[in-house]
């Protein structure tokens, strides 16, 4: 009885400051956010805004229908997710390595923080941005066309998963990375294709059977079906399927940043 009483003290105190430690960190992230907020809140609004305006209006106006539904309404859950994705990503990877460039991060690392809360406060901080972003893109959207919510529990549950999947990327690609240049060649040459070729302004049924085939091994074709079928109902491959893919990836990815984040090796220049 008298072991119990000593022990709960101690481990509420080590949860009480691993608390301390992620909010700290998630604070400043938050922080850091909203007072950049025209470089990091203004900018992919501007940008779905002229898609909206480009492909939703006047390219959408030819199309007609796609997937049973119009053409405006059909592209608009796939370029709320390209805006999760690619901001939860770029906030990561940009204040991790802003810390690894400065070296503010080889403070925390040798302080008694939690890894999992330095990790957790980070990736946070990516969540914040991109569901954050997501939706005020999504208030854009409603000027455009009308929306809703036909699975809520598969909407929530892919919005969430994608964006601490893509958070968790960052943070490995700036923990690889050398140089600022090195931070924009995943963006630029591996994010950007993938996300224009996976679903967001298309129906894979309008492909070849090679294709389509072709468009599977495509990761985010997954995500933005998932989250379609979230607002409308309506996907090309099986939900279920890509929720599970979803949560495995981030198992995964969460590992290995925290082993990276462990071995200490790259995160210093």
């Amino acid at each position: 009885m008298n072991q119990r009483m000593v022990a709960n003290p101690n481990g509420t105190m080590s949860l009480a400051k691993k608390w301390i430690s992620f909010r700290t960190i998630l604070l400043k992230e938050v922080r850091r956010i909203l007072r950049i907020w025209p470089q990091t809140l203004l900018p992919p609004v501007i940008t779905m805004s002229l898609y909206f305006v480009i492909f939703g209006k006047m390219i959408g106006s030819r199309v007609g229908e796609m997937g049973g539904v119009p053409y405006m309404q059909f592209i608009v859950p796939g370029l709320i997710m390209m805006a999760i994705i690619t901001n939860s990503y770029s906030n990561v990877v940009s204040s991790f390595f802003s810390a690894k460039f400065t070296a503010s991060i080889e403070e925390l690392l040798v302080s008694p923080v939690s890894k999992h809360a330095i990790l957790m406060g980070y990736v946070s901080g990516g969540v914040f941005r991109g569901l954050t972003v997501g939706f005020i893109v999504s208030i854009v959207a409603l000027f455009f066309t009308d929306l809703g919510i036909e699975h809520l529990f598969v909407t929530l549950f892919t919005v969430l998963g994608t964006s601490i999947l893509f958070s968790l990327g960052g943070f490995i690609n700036a923990v690889f990375a050398r140089s600022f240049d090195d931070i924009s060649i995943i963006p630029s040459f591996v994010l950007t294709p993938l996300t224009y070729l996976g679903g967001v302004f298309y129906s894979m049924e309008n492909l070849s059977s090679f294709w389509q085939n072709i468009s599977l091994l495509n990761p985010i074709v997954y995500m933005v079906n998932s989250f379609r079928y979230g607002i409308l109902g309506y996907s090309d491959v099986n939900v279920w399927y890509s929720m599970a893919a979803i949560f495995a990836f981030c198992v995964i990815f969460y590992i290995i940043s925290y082993r990276l984040l462990s071995n200490g090796s790259r995160v210093r220049l």
